[in-house]
């Protein structure tokens, strides 16, 4: 697959999968409503649409909340706990010998400037900048060689969790699948375009909280596609979550022992170099 950046605009009817130009236009591939359903076309479909896009007149940068994100449902979303050393240390847990996974559901998922609902049930919503992997041709027991050639693309992510109800058991899945809660995008873009040193960085309200390189892994981001395949088909479109570095609320507090909770009227903003950036209102 050729370097390239892709997004899922919505548009008055519906939604599309558009290629996103290098001065910032769009053009739509036509017949897919979003970039998981191109990345599960044939070759030949995917080239044809690409070549038919070129042809036909770019549209302008849109406003940013008629991007969506990239993939609106996979067949599996999974997430990958305790990934960055500073952030295992910050909760006070051990390096792990095995990835930690949970799953969330595509209408966990949310786009890259929604705004994001502070539920009532919880106060403890805290932030997670994270970079996610795209599935393309998928498999089964993929060996780490074979995984790396599994994965389309990469995205990013906040997963945003609701942290009294990931405490109230030891499983966190309750804490995590909050509806609409994760904003994904706002760019697909294939693996060449990602620095291999890229940063993920989080602000909030303008403060940055977050930062570090996704090269600061425990498991790689082949590791990971090899791991879950173990147990699993991986399919076109199915998103691998990878961890979040330090940072997070949960592993701050001020003087009074309070913890930096986000709450209505906040911004959060996740960027990841290559991917662009997300900005979303907490309501």
């Amino acid at each position: 697959m050729e370097n390239m950046k892709l997004a899922t605009l919505r548009t008055a009817e519906a939604t599309t999968a558009v290629l996103v130009n290098t001065n910032g236009t769009l053009s739509p591939l036509e017949g897919f409503s979003d970039v998981g359903a191109w990345l599960a076309a044939s070759q030949e479909a995917r080239d044809a649409a690409l070549v038919a896009a070129a042809a036909a007149p770019a549209l302008e940068a849109p406003e940013a909340k008629r991007i969506a994100q990239p993939v609106l449902k996979p067949s599996k979303v999974l997430c990958i706990g305790l990934n960055y050393r500073e952030h295992i240390e910050e909760t006070g847990n051990q390096v792990p010998d095995f990835p930690t996974v949970f799953p969330k559901f595509a209408a966990t998922l949310t786009g890259p400037y929604d705004d994001v609902e502070v539920p009532p049930e919880d106060f403890r919503i805290d932030w997670e900048a994270e970079l996610a992997i795209v599935i393309g041709d998928g498999g089964r027991r993929l060996s780490v060689e074979d995984a790396a050639g599994a994965i389309a693309g990469y995205t990013a992510a906040n997963d945003i969790s609701m942290r009294g109800w990931q405490g109230r058991t030891a499983e966190w899945t309750q804490g995590k699948i909050w509806e609409a809660s994760t904003p994904v995008g706002p760019w697909f873009v294939t693996p060449e375009e990602l620095p291999a040193d890229a940063r993920l960085t989080t602000l909030v309200n303008g403060k940055q909280v977050q930062s570090d390189s996704i090269s600061s892994v425990v498991f790689s981001p082949a590791e990971l596609v090899s791991y879950v395949s173990t147990f699993i088909s991986l399919e076109p479109g199915d998103l691998i979550l990878t961890g979040t570095p330090a940072g997070v609320a949960m592993g701050q507090k001020d003087a009074d022992g309070r913890h930096p909770w986000m709450k209505p009227g906040d911004v959060v903003e996740v960027s990841v170099d290559g991917l662009g950036s997300q900005r979303n209102l907490l309501v």
